[in-house]
């Protein structure tokens, strides 16, 4: 993902945001200090390798760097819900502690804790669930849109007839026709004829 200058709707310029992420079943509810590992030292690593993957020169932005890096190892070790860590490292972001990529090192974080947590979904429906944080994170995808990219995700692809759903990325929908034997979905595209078949994992619930 390339840098993106945070803007879109979501936290707000001062760091508030709606107290409430999912509903009471979804993951982003879940407590831990699911930052415990990643020390300050490791963020500044992680930016080190995207400056150097970008041709762009390491460093510490002089106005915000200590303070953030003060506010990560005080964070990292408190528990916290996982939608306040994700709106923490979108946070640090905007704080911008270093002079460049400070989108691709907070998204990378998210991103990669979510590959972990959601290690038991499958690899499809993981992989989106891991752009929609890191998208957040970076500051070009507002908040509800991601909760519920991730909460649709995490619903078991058990699917019936007569069930309205769309591709992971959400480019087409449609409805299920039928299952088939195997496992696999018959569904119909809202804007077709023809029926596809797809495995219940390549879709989502609309």
């Amino acid at each position: 993902m390339n840098e993106t200058e945070a803007g879109s709707s979501g936290t707000p310029d001062g760091g508030r945001h709606r107290p409430s992420g999912g509903g009471e079943c979804s993951p982003f509810q879940a407590r831990a200090a699911f930052l415990a590992n990643w020390h300050w030292q490791s963020v500044v690593c992680i930016n080190q390798r995207a400056c150097a993957r970008g041709g762009a020169q390491h460093g510490i932005n002089s106005e915000t760097g200590a303070a953030c890096a003060a506010e990560w190892e005080q964070t990292n070790r408190k528990e916290l819900s996982l939608v306040e860590t994700i709106d923490f490292l979108r946070i640090c972001h905007r704080r911008a502690p270093f002079l460049f990529f400070n989108g691709n090192t907070f998204s990378f974080i998210g991103r990669e804790l979510v590959f972990v947590l959601f290690s038991d979904i499958p690899a499809s429906r993981r992989r989106e669930i891991g752009s929609a944080v890191a998208h957040y994170v970076a500051g070009v995808l507002d908040r509800e849109s991601m909760v519920s990219i991730v909460d649709s995700l995490c619903e078991s692809a058990s699917f019936q007839p007569g069930d309205r759903v769309q591709t992971l990325r959400g480019s087409t929908s449609g409805v299920v026709v039928r299952i088939l034997d195997d496992g696999r979905i018959s569904w119909r595209p809202n804007a077709g004829a023809l029926e596809l078949i797809g495995l219940p994992e390549s879709l989502r619930r609309v």
